[in-house]
């Protein structure tokens, strides 16, 4: 059926309440928000109270806010652990595992999905490549897990969002390039390029001014929106003029972190309050389409590809990253195991639908089965796996 404005707000505004109500409740189980919203949004249209059209330029500008605002406050976050903490691990899993991650899950597709190009299963295996341990919220927050594990974890996920994104664009634009791929790819490079210096540019400027604000100081109440009107104005400016806006975002986040490390609190409370408001959005859109694409292929090749993903690519792909590392044997394995696909490569994968690729509906399907799939499993093991590594790392010690 199709909602009006009323409707759609009463939709929204009690899938927020309902979320923030029960988000005490719902920490550190399997039932997360990112499960109640896309779960509502599959028994919504289900029920045929919804119907998302994935042509909609409301669903393309849900999603491309939701990735402004989750990549901006990304790097807010990013930059602060960075400096403050060791990320030796962290810099394999990123330079090494994630990339392995994605060659092993585009050669997987590949093999599973004939009707793919090379180009739209390296597609595929860039929406899956980025990690969300906020799904595993139990892991990043449970004492039992060494502190180094958690630091990994958390500062892994906060990273290979923007990192994860460049890969995106790349095989996107070479699956839509209708002439000259190699042109194509060059462009999006030098947007690139023109993106993360502009994001650098109005960061290193937004920093300086807040020394010499009129009247010396800035309201508590409006810091939050400062920043995130850096953020939109990094994207707005690389888009019109010739950058990235998206990476422009990101870059602009880590820049602000980076040249004024006293920013206040809120920079990074109020903006990740703002991108949770989205993120919820988007998820509740990614259930409903799910339920729209309508997967109509066999079921066993999906189901190949899930169990490959989650205990083949990610595991083998960091255990060998970190072959040579000081690091305990259960350590290891633990940040294998816990690489779940979250939010960034619902947003991903809600891009690629947007997108004029021809097997986009095949490469959504997939990847909304996998992030699923990926939110069940590791949400049910999260606990488990904080007591099983507290054990085995206790045998050590005594042994």
């Amino acid at each position: 059926m199709d909602l009006g404005f009323a409707e759609a707000l009463l939709i929204l505004g009690a899938l927020l309440a309902l979320t923030a109500s029960l988000s005490g409740w719902l920490h550190g189980t399997v039932l997360s928000i990112s499960v109640l919203s896309v779960g509502a949004g599959v028994v919504l249209a289900l029920l045929d109270v919804v119907e998302a059209d994935p042509a909609s330029e409301v669903v393309l500008f849900l999603v491309e806010l939701a990735l402004i605002l989750t990549l901006f406050s990304d790097g807010l976050f990013v930059e602060s652990e960075l400096l403050r903490r060791h990320w030796g691990p962290t810099a394999r899993a990123l330079v090494l595992a994630m990339p392995l991650t994605l060659v092993l899950l585009a050669l997987a597709a590949k093999a599973l999905f004939s009707e793919l190009s090379w180009a739209e299963a390296f597609l595929l295996g860039a929406v899956l490549s980025p990690t969300d341990p906020v799904v595993t919220s139990a892991v990043v927050t449970s004492q039992r897990v060494p502190r180094t594990v958690r630091h990994t974890l958390n500062l892994e996920s906060g990273l290979n969002d923007g990192l994860a994104l460049p890969f995106v664009l790349f095989f996107l634009v070479l699956v839509t390039a209708e002439g000259d791929a190699a042109g194509e790819a060059a462009e999006l490079a030098g947007e690139a390029v023109v993106g993360a210096l502009i994001g650098i540019a109005l960061a290193l400027v937004a920093g300086w001014l807040l020394s010499r604000l009129p009247g010396g100081r800035m309201e508590p109440k409006y810091e939050g929106a400062y920043a995130l009107g850096l953020g939109l104005a990094a994207f707005g400016l690389a888009d019109v003029t010739y950058g990235n806006g998206l990476i422009a975002a990101f870059v602009a986040g880590i820049a602000l972190a980076a040249t004024r490390h006293e920013i206040p609190r809120t920079f990074q409370e109020f903006n990740e309050s703002v991108s949770a408001v989205f993120q919820i959005a988007t998820f509740f859109v990614f259930g409903a389409l799910v339920v729209a694409t309508e997967w109509d292929g066999s079921v066993w090749p999906v189901l190949v590809f899930i169990a490959f993903a989650l205990l083949v690519a990610r595991p083998a792909a960091v255990l060998l990253s970190f072959l040579g590392v000081k690091m305990p044997a259960p350590e290891k394995l633990f940040i294998a195991w816990f690489g779940p696909k979250g939010v960034a490569s619902m947003l991903f994968a809600l891009f690629v639908l947007a997108s004029t690729a021809d097997d986009r509906t095949l490469i959504f399907d997939v990847a909304a089965y996998v992030i699923l799939a990926s939110i069940l499993a590791h949400g049910l093991t999260d606990t488990v796996g904080a007591r099983w590594i507290e054990r085995r790392l206790s045998k050590q010690q005594a042994s």
